[in-house]
């Protein structure tokens, strides 16, 4: 479903600011594979997603989703392919708006306008059900403006939209990094139910060692621009934060020094 095929990203080349982001990185996810990704601050993880999304072109490299080459296209004609939530929860949610017509926008997306009405007695009993899933109360709150949310609750909402049309690939950037412990772990429930339901390829950008480990049925640590370690099946299901370090140090030659992604 997502073939990354020896990419390369160096920002500011021939400065003094000159950083090679991704050096040679190649990936692939087969269809309703869930990889979570973890590394240090400059590793290249948000550089990667934001490659695969077409935030920023690579300097070499293919990349390929679900057989179709995106290497050159922009941002908003890979948008077709992509379901994408960000971290703060405010980016992708209209907030004067309310809860049901959020989620008719997001089922909308891509499609001819017109000028029939506005949500169907149809539509309204598929988001509520589709809201009742969540656990949050937000099946009795459709007609509520999203700003009137809290951070957890508009992240749940965020999911529910960049899924409803069932995406080729789900790319998921440090989605919980905001919200507080309790908060973050209800939303990675929540994330968990949507891709095993949907049979979702999701990429999960994630600084928290634990819920790397914890997600998804595949890990890859980046280091420098590269994936340095590849971890799935039995062995991602043993995996300790420990065994996860020492195969870093081993790997990298170095400590890893990331406090946040450490503790969590």
């Amino acid at each position: 479903m997502l073939d990354i095929r020896n990419i390369y990203k160096t920002f500011n080349p021939g400065t003094i600011n000159e950083k090679t982001a991704l050096n040679g990185v190649s990936l692939s996810l087969e269809d309703g594979e869930f990889v979570t990704v973890i590394g240090g601050n400059g590793a290249g993880k948000s550089t990667l997603l934001n490659a695969v999304a077409g935030t920023w072109l690579v300097d070499e490299g293919q990349i390929l989703i679900d057989g179709n080459d995106v290497t050159k296209l922009p941002e908003y004609k890979r948008a077709r392919y992509l379901g994408r939530v960000f971290q703060d929860p405010m980016t992708s949610t209209a907030a004067t708006m309310e809860i049901q017509e959020n989620l008719a926008l997001a089922e909308r997306r891509g499609r001819v306008r017109s000028l029939r009405p506005g949500i169907t007695r149809q539509e309204r009993a598929e988001y509520k059900e589709l809201l009742t899933m969540l656990g949050l109360g937000l099946e009795t709150r459709m007609t509520a403006k999203v700003g009137l949310l809290s951070g957890g609750q508009r992240q749940a909402l965020t999911l529910l939209m960049a899924t409803l049309q069932r995406p080729k690939l789900l790319l998921l950037d440090e989605h919980t990094a905001a919200l507080d412990p309790k908060t973050a772990a209800k939303v990675l429930e929540i994330t968990e139910l949507i891709v095993t339901r949907d049979h979702l390829t999701t990429l999960m950008i994630t600084h928290n060692m634990r819920d790397a480990i914890a997600h998804g049925n595949r890990l890859i640590m980046m280091n420098e621009g590269k994936i340095i370690i590849d971890i799935s099946g039995e062995a991602k299901k043993r995996l300790t934060v420990k065994d996860l370090l020492d195969q870093f140090e081993r790997v990298s030659g170095e400590q890893f020094s990331n406090d946040s992604a450490l503790l969590g």
